[in-house]
């Protein structure tokens, strides 16, 4: 009932979540509860020294899990932007990527997203950091919400200790 009624009034579910101190497995596990159908990598660099995050493991992983994988580069903080948000300067990331979203190729992947979260599949966008207040994914998040009525969740992988595989 609640799903459909979201979809009638045109309103679609857009999460995000950062895999910052979760395993492979907690993080699939929050993405399946979530019934994401489409996990949308925000990362300018899609490298993770975290195993099981980079984008040919991570797409593997989803793929087991059924959840289809999208790099959307151009949506990534750029070198200056994650460098303020590493020294924890988040207000100059926030401007450094509200500057980055205006240029051709990120307005395009933008537009890529907007479509498909507007397809009526559950979207989640990723990237490392855990708390979205400090990262940019809710900045992608809410300039897809200012094109398309949406609800943003944000999900939470639950840290654990490291899989014994």
């Amino acid at each position: 009932m609640g799903r459909s009624t979201r979809r009638e009034m045109d309103e679609h579910d857009l999460a995000t979540i950062g895999y910052e101190g979760a395993s492979v497995r907690s993080f699939l596990d929050a993405l399946t509860d979530a019934a994401v159908e489409l996990l949308v990598d925000v990362r300018a660099v899609a490298n993770s020294r975290r195993p099981g995050f980079s984008k040919s493991a991570l797409g593997a992983n989803l793929a087991e899990a059924g959840i289809d994988y999208l790099h959307l580069r151009a949506l990534g903080t750029p070198a200056e932007g994650r460098a303020a948000a590493r020294a924890g300067r988040h207000g100059e990331m926030q401007k450094i990527f509200a500057q980055h979203l205006r240029e051709p190729k990120a307005e395009s992947d933008l537009a890529t997203l907007t479509e498909l979260v507007s397809s009526g599949r559950t979207v989640c966008l990723l990237c490392l950091e855990a708390d979205p207040a400090h990262c940019h994914r809710t900045l992608v998040a809410e300039a897809v919400a200012a094109r398309v009525p949406v609800r943003i969740r944000h999900l939470r992988s639950i840290p654990d200790a490291p899989e014994d595989e």
